[in-house]
């Protein structure tokens, strides 16, 4: 049994019970204390006999007063009963947790003692009233008419409010009414192709108003929607095209699109001039999809995730009614469509009568552009990937983004650091921080952060929505321990596209143990309920609200974006020089996180390596998966069972191939300061590209905030992509203060310089 096993391994350690912690420590941990908690079990057997007509002297209710520096001890002590006694310091665990603690050992011994021959998986630590508060979370059933599709909510709202603006870009706008003629007007044109409900029609657009009509006019038509990112590599396109089977392509005419295949139509927005102005039937069910958005994937290519109308419909709802838009709300919509934020930020404000505000292609990586978009489109909410809210907030004129009501943060941990800047800059701005994996409808939690706060959760399961964290075993764990998130509810995805083995790893049916003495159903799935297991670890405050604590797999995000870091890995062996790849996402590089590529099989001392192996992932991957560093290994480092050693990677070297050529006059030595700043580099010479050192387009967009402030200049964000290096670009700003220098002239006639 486990008990008895537990009892042999501990005999065993008595042959080196000499041994004394300090000469451990010493041995294997530099001295520092290898555990911060002590169980100590206190047995003292004695045999009965001894006391056999002896009356005259006893020894009774014996108690130990000892303390250890360690912040937990648990003392247990045996005689007629087991007692069990924690001491701990206040000032590193609270009463409270420390109550819970001693509830759930006290819960397993008696499990242990009511079933002897049970399983250790069987055992509930959970007291009833902790199985009930947990319960209590999740009870989030809210009325939402969820028995209506999105296309039916869009048509009312466009009937409600005809002549109200729907969309607007650069100068173009539409009209609700008009909006949905043109839609309606494609979306017939789309079934006379033969295209209806569970059908995948893919959307090849730069942001536009076009973009926004085609997708509009897919869901009138019925069918779902799949992203497919013009920043993407062909043969990436190409692959999701054959995987999603798709009965047509929109597209714009100033877009290349790659080689379709022949049972695949490209349609043009404008083919359905002619068609009616009616809404068209569809024939959806609250089940049908609505969206496929492909994801990173561990095998070597990216897998499509199905989201369905019922879903959707069911996020937005709890959307309006958390964050309440009227008709005098602007939201911009700025996220690109290969990422489901995008899903909300085009269809919440169609559904409430609000402006939507399409961005720029590019423009949500140019904080001054965001900015000056937010001034003048008057926009009230928006969205921010952590990391691009930090890059924004870094820009002179935040403050003045006075029209803000609402800013929502997901797609990464947002820090307690970065919310008490935000609240520096925009104190009347509300900041909302949300989580949500592709694979359900968008969000699942959320969470109003407010000044002050020292941590920052990810909230509270949203409507309609439930929220677990299990272990191993599919037990619910108590408050404070960590364990696996898994997400029930309504807006859980109907799964993966071609790829029902993966999807019946990920996406249980029902596959959560009941705990003992819980009855209530709101706890426990329904058989045909499904639960999605997102591989993250969190566990719950005790408010009820839940932290995230990462990844428990190689699944990673760099600025917002879901990275299989396998599917890396799969593309850089299919190189002829790569005998092995490993790829991190490492936090300890200058310039902040980013992907290390490590390589055996390649010349340690080929200077071409990274140009070499870059071109060619990028020919396979997005950008944003692309190593910016390449290390070249004789042999990968393995642990003694022969796998991969992921910890013994080294970290990269930044080595010169050329001698520094340090600034020469005061605007190259400006660059170069802003350069080391962001990049934590000591020495930036003027040759030395940006991207190069480690700098990505995060970073390109601080620069670029950075110069404007330093130089007090309109500096276009391109310009830093275009000159790399500090010579080029202290050139390029150079001539831009020449050009833009007023010119008096002694004669008082007017000078134009050409």
């Amino acid at each position: 049994s486990w008990l008895q096993s537990l009892a042999e391994q501990q005999a065993q350690t008595t042959a080196y019970e000499y041994v004394s912690l300090r000469e451990l420590q010493a041995w294997v941990n530099n001295g520092r204390s290898l555990f911060d908690c002590l169980l100590v079990f206190e047995s003292y057997p004695v045999a009965a006999d001894l006391f056999q007509g002896q009356t005259a002297f006893r020894l009774e209710e014996v108690q130990f007063n000892e303390w250890t520096h360690f912040p937990l001890t648990l003392l247990v002590s045996e005689g007629t009963e087991i007692t069990i006694t924690a001491k701990y310091r206040s000032e590193h665990i609270s009463a409270a947790a420390v109550g819970r603690l001693l509830d759930h050992l006290k819960n397993a011994v008696v499990g242990i003692e009511q079933n002897p021959q049970g399983r250790l998986q069987d055992i509930s630590l959970l007291s009833t009233q902790e199985t009930q508060q947990l319960a209590d979370w999740n009870r989030t059933q809210t009325e939402y008419p969820l028995d209506q599709t999105l296309p039916d909510l869009l048509t009312q709202q466009a009937e409600t409010s005809p002549n109200a603006t729907a969309v607007v870009f650069e100068d173009q706008f539409l009209t609700y009414q008009e909006l949905h003629q043109r839609a309606n007007q494609l979306a017939h044109h789309l079934q006379s192709q033969g295209i209806s409900a569970e059908h995948r029609v893919g959307i090849y657009f730069q942001r536009s108003l076009t973009m926004m009509v085609a997708i509009l006019a897919v869901v009138k038509a019925g069918a779902a929607y799949v992203p497919l990112d013009p920043d993407y590599p062909a043969a990436r396109l190409q692959w999701m095209l054959k995987d999603a089977n798709m009965a047509a392509v929109l597209t714009d005419k100033i877009l290349d699109l790659p080689p379709l295949s022949e049972t695949v139509v490209s349609i043009d927005v404008a083919d359905g001039s002619q068609q009616p102005e009616t809404a068209p039937l569809h024939g959806l069910t609250p089940d049908s999809s609505v969206y496929v958005i492909y994801t990173s994937g561990s095998t070597g290519q990216p897998k499509g995730v199905i989201n369905t109308q019922r879903g959707l419909v069911n996020r937005l709802w709890w959307m309006q009614a958390a964050y309440g838009l009227t008709e005098q709300d602007r939201v911009l919509q700025k996220t690109p469509l290969s990422f489901d934020v995008s899903v909300w930020e085009l269809f919440w404000p169609l559904l409430n009568g609000a402006t939507l505000v399409i961005a720029k292609p590019g423009g949500h990586k140019d904080s001054a552009y965001l900015g000056q978009t937010i001034r003048q489109r008057q926009i009230t909410s928006l969205h921010f990937v952590p990391s691009m809210l930090a890059a924004f907030l870094e820009a002179p004129d935040v403050g003045s983004c006075t029209t803000l009501e609402r800013v929502i943060c997901s797609g990464e941990a947002l820090s307690p650091a970065l919310q008490k800047q935000f609240f520096e800059k925009l104190p009347n701005t509300e900041l909302h921080n949300l989580y949500g994996p592709t694979e359900a409808a968008i969000d699942v939690t959320a969470w109003q952060c407010q000044p002050g706060e020292t941590t920052v959760p990810i909230g509270r399961p949203i409507a309609n929505t439930q929220v677990y964290i299990l272990d191993q075993d599919n037990n619910p764990v108590p408050v404070g321990i960590p364990g696996e998130l898994h997400i029930g509810g309504v807006g859980v995805a109907r799964g993966y596209l071609n790829r029902p083995e993966l999807t019946g790893e990920r996406f249980l049916k029902g596959g959560m143990r009941k705990a003992k003495g819980e009855e209530d159903s709101s706890f426990i799935l329904h058989p045909s309920s499904l639960l999605y297991k997102t591989g993250d670890l969190a566990r719950y405050r005790s408010d009820g609200a839940i932290e995230y604590l990462g990844r428990r797999d190689f699944q990673v995000k760099l600025r917002g974006v879901r990275i299989e870091l396998g599917e890396i890995e799969a593309a850089l062996d299919e190189h002829p020089t790569v005998q092995q790849s490993a790829v991190l996402l490492r936090d300890d590089m200058p310039g902040g996180p980013m992907l290390v590529a490590y390589v055996a099989g390649a010349d340690e001392s080929d200077a071409s390596l990274k140009q070499r192996l870059t071109a060619f992932l990028k020919q396979r991957l997005a950008d944003a998966m692309v190593p910016q560093v390449f290390v070249a290994m004789e042999s990968m480092p393995l642990t003694p069972n022969g796998k991969l050693d992921r910890r013994a990677l080294p970290q990269p070297e930044h080595r010169a191939n050329v001698e520094k050529i340090l600034p020469r006059n005061s605007t190259e030595t400006d660059i170069a300061a802003i350069w080391q700043a962001l990049l934590q580099l000591d020495v930036v010479g003027i040759h030395d590209n940006f991207f190069g050192l480690g700098g990505h387009s995060l970073t390109a967009t601080r620069m670029n905030t950075r110069l404007r402030k330093q130089f007090e200049l309109d500096l276009p964000l391109h310009s830093v992509f275009e000159y790399p290096t500090v010579a080029a670009l202290a050139v390029h700003i150079d001539a831009l203060r020449v050009a833009t220098k007023p010119t008096e002239s002694p004669t008082g006639h007017k000078e134009i310089e050409l």
